[in-house]
């Protein structure tokens, strides 16, 4: 996927622009390797609009079977796909001899069916956040490798050619010292269960937020203080407690700085995180980054028209191909505890305010 993208340096143009992606091929997976079985559970949008999609696309794995609560949800898509629904996990995992479970649960039934799925030996491929709580994820690392399973949790854009070169023109700005990470959306705060904390968790930090901490903690890693200020009021004509905006300083023993804005009530949707450093900076926004010197001059720039459409299919064949042994798991139960411990600084320092070490969390 990276042979195809260039980002030579082109003074008079410097923007260099991909192509629309075609799926990859899979990797020869020998005489001896088989096509990976494969059940959904939690039929909700993502569900439906990715994963099942993603599987039934893949030449990795087979669609085996389906599982959720809402029974009309079940019965239309079992026929969609023609596939055995099931509104019982645990009758599902005794019935089918599956590979691994993509779980797409609201955030407080996730513990639930990972140690479901771990106790009978079946990988997990999870949808954000790896756990709604430090206590929760520590539990979720332990079961996962009492079971011997495999659990990565999904995260599209550490597969995406964009985001994968940040680390590349990164190293070219001199010593960094400040990070600018901005998330922003316009969405109901009060929707479903994503409006309760103590169902979601928290509110866009550990929800929408997941993201950009994803991509702060895979880029820099996990920072010695955090601060952080969240709200809830920005709709009060709404029932909702968890947070719809929020704030977070940090900063590194290094002298790195920087701050997450995150919001679900502000429009235009947004997404940039920008690194100045001694020599320039690094602009990284959805479809587009680059490269300018300190005068603002853009040296290098890469960019992707439209959408990548074969992302969520991308992510299927990585697990497939780390359950075969052909890859690292790279977004793991042990990686996702610095998540937490980063998610759960966040909460108690905007309760206590003062700043919160991350890193004594699981030391």
């Amino acid at each position: 996927m990276s042979a195809a993208i260039s980002t030579s340096r082109l003074p008079s143009d410097p923007t260099v622009t991909i192509p629309e992606a075609r799926p990859a091929a899979p990797a020869p997976l020998g005489p001896s390797c088989r096509t990976l079985r494969a059940g959904v559970v939690g039929l909700g949008h993502q569900a439906r609009e990715d994963h099942l999609p993603a599987i039934v696309a893949s030449e990795m794995v087979d669609l085996v079977a389906v599982c959720d609560l809402n029974t009309q949800i079940l019965d239309d898509v079992r026929d969609e796909y023609d596939k055995p629904g099931y509104t019982e996990l645990e009758e599902m995992l005794a019935t089918e001899q599956l590979d691994f479970i993509v779980v797409a649960v609201p955030h407080h039934a996730g513990r639930r069916v990972v140690k479901a799925a771990a106790q009978r030996g079946v990988h997990v491929l999870k949808e954000k956040p790896f756990a709604t709580s430090l206590e929760e994820a520590h539990d979720l690392t332990g079961s996962c490798a009492d079971g011997g399973i495999e659990l990565m949790v999904t995260l599209q854009r550490r597969l995406n050619p964009i985001y994968a070169t940040f680390p590349h023109l990164y190293d070219q700005i001199g010593r960094p010292f400040l990070i600018d990470g901005v998330y922003t959306m316009s969405v109901d705060p009060a929707s479903g269960w994503r409006g309760q904390s103590r169902l979601a968790g928290g509110g866009c930090i550990i929800d929408m937020g997941y993201h950009m901490i994803d991509m702060l903690l895979w880029y820099f890693g996990l920072p010695d203080r955090v601060l952080a200020q969240s709200s809830a009021a920005a709709r009060p004509e709404l029932d909702y407690d968890a947070e719809d905006t929020a704030c977070v300083m940090f900063s590194f023993d290094s002298g790195l700085w920087g701050r997450l804005l995150l919001s679900r009530c502000v429009s235009p949707r947004t997404e940039t995180i920008r690194v100045i450093g001694a020599r320039g900076s690094v602009v990284l926004e959805r479809g587009r980054i680059q490269r300018l010197l300190s005068n603002g001059q853009v040296v290098e720039s890469l960019s992707r028209e439209g959408s990548w459409p074969s992302a969520a299919t991308a992510q299927v064949d990585h697990f497939c191909r780390v359950l075969m042994g052909q890859r690292p798991n790279t977004s793991g139960p042990e990686s996702h505890l610095a998540h937490a411990a980063f998610i759960h600084a966040c909460y108690a320092s905007a309760q206590a305010g003062r700043f919160v070490n991350p890193k004594e969390l699981i030391a």
